[in-house]
């Protein structure tokens, strides 16, 4: 992974606004998809927030996820929660996909319910990668 340097790991790309409207619904993991935690978000949706317990733990610790995902992900033209916004309710349709600039993949989502949610799912763990690695890209070719 590429070294940011400090003026870029000021730059924020996550809402910690965002993330507590998603906590709200955290015991399905979905703040922790946003901040670029699929494994325990996977848990999260399995358990029910680790029956709730880790959910309300969760209340406490957003502020630390969203300084991890600054360190962790690039900031830049596409923006994180643009990005969420569109595949949490758009997702099966892959208008993120358009978004992202990826035409191709967002025809086939939207030709197939989103690879009949499987590919949903796959973004569900990979989209802050998928912004990440845009937005890293533009700032090599300026």
């Amino acid at each position: 992974m590429r070294v940011m340097e400090p003026a870029q790991q000021r730059q924020p790309t996550h809402s910690r606004v965002v993330a507590y409207v998603l906590w709200i619904f955290g015991f399905m993991g979905s703040h922790r998809f946003y901040f670029g935690r699929p494994l325990s978000g996977t848990l999260w949706f399995f358990t029910g927030g680790l029956l709730l317990v880790g959910w309300i733990i969760d209340l406490f610790l957003i502020p630390g996820m969203e300084r991890s995902a600054r360190e962790r992900f690039a900031s830049g033209q596409v923006d994180y929660t643009v990005a969420w916004v569109l595949l949490t309710f758009l997702g099966a349709f892959g208008i993120h996909r358009f978004y992202l600039g990826k035409w191709l993949s967002g025809i086939l989502y939207l030709l197939t319910g989103g690879c009949f949610l499987l590919g949903v799912l796959y973004d569900f763990w990979t989209l802050n990668r998928q912004v990440s690695e845009l937005n890293m890209r533009a700032a090599r070719h300026r």
